[in-house]
């Protein structure tokens, strides 16, 4: 009877060590709150009224401290809208009015359990944040207000040089609110080996299924996507020489209902000097007629220009392929105000082409310019001008302009 009740006293005392382990676990940790306001105003050809956004996102979460190599985040978003809805959200059903992908939600952002045993390997399971690479394949989108965050599941191994990653994603939560997120059961793996500074090789695969068999049109965008990529950069005197090459191949997979395959290329290279540099991109992603080269997860924002001019049903690309050739400047002035510093500006045009004809598709003209006002806000003033040739292939006309301040705690 005694050693009973000693092992049950023993119990309560382990039980309330742990609650206690975990409540100090908990407070160890750090809040999380964002709050990023901005407006948007859209002007497109064939749309009888120009767009306006005021919107508000708001993150609010919490990070805990580490237990036994474990660490847990929960995190909420909101996007509300401060004026009246002059813009087409996709959501709210205002088609008169030129788009702006940005509709009002209320969503669980991320919940993840982050597992570190060693230096080497990390392991991540539950709704998380996933940018891989330069986010052309796999992507969070974070300029919408409403960011793409997957369930998943995302195991990591750095050994030396050699870098892997393995993703299951079984659901995709896109910047269009929970009607639109995706099902997914899809499986991304990448490969990297540093060689030093001049030269770093990668390969992956990506078989996207994303399985909603009551829309077509979703199931239609699983892919299997694989290649690889060599990247690198070299100091010589007082420049820094950058380049990046890509080949891509992507073919029907899943639930796709679509008989295809098509490929993707990508050639970059950049000169920096101090606080200025200059880049020059091309891409090509072929298109058969029926069906273009695409990268449905990808951030699809920071690719093919800021108008997201060939933006359409959660891909980037024309049924016969798109060109992109791109010139851009990026300038860093010093600038030692109390209030203003951290500027940056940059300049971009890109000219573009459908891959299969060889037909016009127009031109644009990026442009930004951002700082910080302290070391926690920020602002930017973004600018996208879209001019094409009026043909039937081609997009609408349309010009886009954006003032954003950003408050992180």
């Amino acid at each position: 009877m005694l050693a009973l009740v000693s092992a049950e006293a023993v119990s309560a005392a382990d039980a309330q060590t742990g609650t206690t382990d975990l409540a100090k676990v908990i407070g160890q940790g750090a809040p999380i709150l964002e709050l990023r306001p901005r407006y948007e105003g859209v002007s497109q050809t064939g749309r009888p009224n120009d767009g306006e956004a005021v919107t508000l996102r708001t993150r609010l979460g919490w990070q805990t401290g580490r237990w036994a190599n474990l660490q847990g985040l929960i995190e909420f978003e909101d996007v509300r809208s401060l004026a009246a809805e002059r813009y087409d959200s996709g959501l709210n059903g205002k088609a008169a009015y030129a788009p702006i992908s940005d509709p009002e939600v209320t969503e669980l952002n991320r919940l993840q359990l982050t597992w570190t045993p060693s230096t080497a390997f990390t392991a991540v399971i539950g709704r998380q944040r996933i940018n891989l690479d330069d986010q052309r394949f796999i992507g969070g989108v974070a300029w919408r207000q409403d960011e793409q965050t997957f369930d998943a599941v995302r195991l990591n191994s750095h050994v030396g040089d050699l870098e892997t990653t393995y993703i299951y994603i079984a659901h995709v939560n896109r910047i269009f609110g929970e009607a639109q997120d995706w099902r997914s059961d899809s499986h991304i793996l990448n490969a990297s080996y540093a060689f030093g500074a001049p030269l770093r090789v990668s390969g992956f695969v990506y078989a996207l299924d994303f399985n909603r068999p009551q829309t077509i049109a979703v199931g239609n965008q699983s892919n299997l996507t694989w290649g690889a990529k060599a990247s690198g950069n070299l100091a010589v005197g007082r420049y820094t020489f950058d380049y990046a090459i890509r080949f891509a191949r992507q073919s029907d997979y899943g639930s796709s209902r679509l008989n295809y395959a098509l490929g993707e290329q990508n050639y970059e290279a950049a000169i920096t000097r101090g606080r200025l540099s200059a880049k020059i991109n091309y891409e090509k992603m072929e298109g058969d007629g029926a069906r273009g080269f695409s990268t449905p997860l990808a951030t699809l924002h920071s690719f093919n220009g800021w108008s997201d001019a060939f933006l359409a049903n959660g891909v980037k690309t024309t049924v016969d392929g798109l060109r992109d050739f791109n010139l851009s400047i990026s300038w860093s002035p010093v600038w030692k105000a109390q209030y203003l510093s951290g500027f940056n500006i940059l300049v971009r045009r890109h000219e573009f082409e459908a891959d299969r004809t060889g037909a016009d598709l127009g031109a644009e003209w990026d442009a930004s310019v951002g700082a910080r006002l302290t070391p926690r806000l920020t602002w930017l003033v973004k600018y996208a001008d879209y001019n094409g040739p009026d043909v039937a292939n081609a997009p609408a006309d349309r010009t886009k302009l954006w003032l954003q301040f950003e408050w992180k705690l």
